[in-house]
């Protein structure tokens, strides 16, 4: 009888944890429905031939995310649309936003993961439906918040492989200088010319890609992470990096590391004549609500706004780009925010670009949105 019993269970944990593997491994892909449009929100200068630097604001969903190919056929939908207009040439400097690159940790994932009602829910999915990775993941986490460093760690290869394949991919289709926003990866390199990641801390980074789709230099690490993400995402100390482009030498703050008077000096240092921003701002009208400071970061000596006295917006306006001090010799910036829902999370960023001391924005930040200026 014990015998019996015994093999009762055994057959029972057997068909149980079948049934699991063949739920886990499944991925069906549903209807994919998303609206392809864009507006030029703002077109600044004369078309001549010293290029343009163009921001894209994308309107995203985690549906989108459902493969590569999906996004991949979102954006090219932006960017032809750009070329329609007339703003693609050899010389443009493409700019996309912070995280849209992070995102695709969600790549090919199974249905209840996209349905799911908050962002943590969706996460208990992911690591459900990939247990062998998050296990592996967990057991490599760094920090105190291990659970959301093993999330982000977990699929880190595919999303670096995806990452190189899709951007790297768009800037050869469309023979522009891409900056691929941004994506959170532990220790991220360029090595023979492959974006690869590490096993160390996690760090949000920025790769540039030429016309010809291959990488530019190295990732640009963010500085300065805000206080939010800092239990997660490493303060990098590595160097502002500078590239060559047909535009004109191009530096990348990414988010708040634009907030810091000494990164333009560095970049002023290295010649830097265009600077692009990827950045996003989550949180319902957080755009319109007090600005809560450097969030956890030192202040600058040379900065003398203070928390509560503008609105997160405003702060963006006083402390990025070339407009306001602190000054920088760059002809031209932009910073790029991401929108769209994220499941409980919406992003509520306009993006924004400056030039000889004026900035310009789109004062409707509905909907995806185009920001050109003519160098």
């Amino acid at each position: 009888m014990r015998k019996l019993l015994y093999l009762f269970f055994s057959m029972a944990i057997v068909a149980a944890l079948t049934t699991y593997a063949m739920w886990a491994a499944d991925r069906p892909a549903g209807h994919y429905l998303s609206d392809l449009r864009i507006k030029l929100a703002v077109d600044e200068g004369t078309p001549g031939d010293r290029g343009n630097l163009l921001g894209i604001q994308p309107e995203l969903f985690p549906t989108d995310y459902q493969s590569s190919e999906r996004l991949h056929r979102k954006l090219a939908a932006y960017l032809q649309q750009a070329q329609d207009q007339g703003l693609l040439n050899d010389k443009t400097v493409v700019v996309l936003p912070e995280h849209v690159g992070t995102w695709l940790m969600i790549s090919g994932e199974k249905d209840e993961l996209y349905q799911a009602p908050t962002l943590a829910e969706a996460m208990n999915w992911m690591a459900a439906s990939n247990p062998l990775l998050f296990a592996r993941a967990w057991l490599g986490a760094k920090g105190s918040d291990r659970l959301n460093d093993a999330h982000l760690r977990m699929k880190s290869r595919a999303m670096a492989k995806d990452y190189q394949a899709l951007f790297g991919g768009l800037a050869k289709e469309f023979h522009v200088t891409l900056v691929a926003g941004s994506i959170v990866l532990p220790e991220p390199s360029i090595r023979d010319g492959q974006l690869k990641p590490g096993s160390g801390a996690l760090y949000n980074s920025s790769v540039v890609f030429g016309r010809d789709g291959a990488p530019l230099g190295q990732p640009q690490r963010q500085m300065h992470p805000i206080f939010d993400q800092r239990e997660v995402i490493q303060a990098s100390e590595q160097t502002i990096n500078v590239v060559d482009t047909p535009a004109g030498r191009l530096g990348v703050l990414i988010g708040s590391d634009s907030w810091y008077p000494d990164n333009y000096r560095k970049l002023d240092e290295q010649g830097a004549q265009l600077i692009a921003v990827p950045a996003q701002v989550f949180g319902h009208g957080a755009w319109d609500k007090p600005w809560r400071g450097y969030k956890g970061s030192s202040t600058p000596s040379s900065v003398s706004l203070k928390p509560g006295e503008v609105s997160e917006g405003q702060a963006w306006h006083r402390l990025t780009l070339t407009a306001q001090p602190p000054s920088s010799r760059a002809i031209a910036g932009m910073s790029v925010f991401l929108r769209g829902q994220f499941w409980d999370k919406s992003s509520s960023g306009q993006s924004f670009l400056s030039s000889n001391g004026q900035q310009f924005a789109d004062g409707d930040a509905r909907g995806a949105r185009l920001l050109n200026i003519w160098l």
